[in-house]
């Protein structure tokens, strides 16, 4: 039995595998609709989400499964001050596999560690977010056509965002990926990830301004500022607005560069953006089921 904690749990073979039957899904998806017939996946968050709850749970429906689960921990025994250990011991019982998000780092490792069934890791804290990473990664293969040789700018709250630094993690493993870091200093990415790249001696660049650097990537990966990480108001709100993607700062940029956002957004890219054709973060939602699809299917051995 395999869990999916972190996006390294996987090779560059086993990724690519799993995004070749991805790319197969979105173009043969009615050889796939009965794949997970009779299965259960229980969808166990602790934590508000839109895009990644949904997606998994179209997921499964997709490929002819059923979804149970709760979407608040005031709506589960958390409530009543069950552990994780023992809400995940119960759920085994119940499903076939489990997509946990927690607010806390590092709970659906403990959950893995006393599950009976597959446990895949929605987001904990502001750790990791590996599913979220494996869509980002998709979605640069797919329209980029490569996931080496690129320049990458990763814009915004870059201390507190899981899908950043799970990103990272996951771009060192190919060639030539060269980071620019764009953030104000409050944010900027913390330092084992700075050492990591050192340390590998992978090229990067830190940064304030979005407009003096947008002219040299080839991929712009912006983020929000995330008001549930801070522990006061007043820095939130001093920070919210410091980035805002529009038309001005986009006609900086290169013909070909590709704009991502995990979602969801707030105020950090102004929605004239949208009818860029650059600007392909509503395709990212689109590659988010395509690639949870294909990963239900592999740790079930369904593939």
């Amino acid at each position: 039995m395999r869990h999916l904690m972190s996006p390294m749990d996987f090779t560059t073979d086993e990724l690519d595998r799993l995004f070749d039957l991805a790319a197969d899904i979105e173009k043969n998806p009615q050889v796939y609709a009965h794949k997970c017939d009779a299965k259960i996946l229980a969808t166990c968050f602790y934590e508000p989400s839109t895009r990644t709850r949904l997606s998994f749970e179209s997921a499964m429906i997709s490929l002819g499964g059923n979804v149970l689960g709760f979407s608040d921990a005031n709506s589960s025994s958390a409530a009543k001050g069950e552990s994780v250990s023992d809400t995940i011991r119960t759920v085994s019982c119940f499903a076939d596999i489990c997509a946990m998000r927690h607010p806390k780092e590092g709970a659906p490792m403990v959950a893995a560690t006393h599950s009976g069934i597959p446990v895949i890791n929605a987001g904990d804290g502001g750790h990791q977010h590996p599913t979220q990473t494996l869509t980002d990664l998709l979605t640069i293969r797919s329209l980029k056509g490569r996931l080496n040789n690129f320049t990458i700018g990763l814009c915004g709250d870059l201390k507190f965002g899981r899908t950043v630094h799970s990103l990272i993690e996951a771009l060192v493993r190919y060639d030539n990926v060269k980071f620019v870091f764009i953030s104000p200093e409050e944010l900027r990415v913390p330092d084992y990830i700075t050492e990591m790249l050192t340390e590998k001696g992978i090229p990067y660049e830190e940064h304030i301004s979005l407009e003096d650097t947008i002219s040299t990537l080839d991929l712009l990966y912006m983020t929000r500022v995330q008001r549930e990480r801070f522990f006061n108001e007043e820095d939130y709100i001093r920070l919210k607005d410091f980035y805002i993607l529009d038309k001005k700062k986009m006609s900086l940029a290169k013909q070909d560069m590709l704009v991502l956002h995990p979602l969801p957004r707030v105020n950090e890219i102004s929605v004239e953006v949208d009818e860029d054709p650059r600007a392909v973060y509503f395709k990212q939602v689109q590659y988010g089921k395509y690639v949870r699809m294909a990963l239900i299917l592999t740790l079930l051995e369904l593939a």
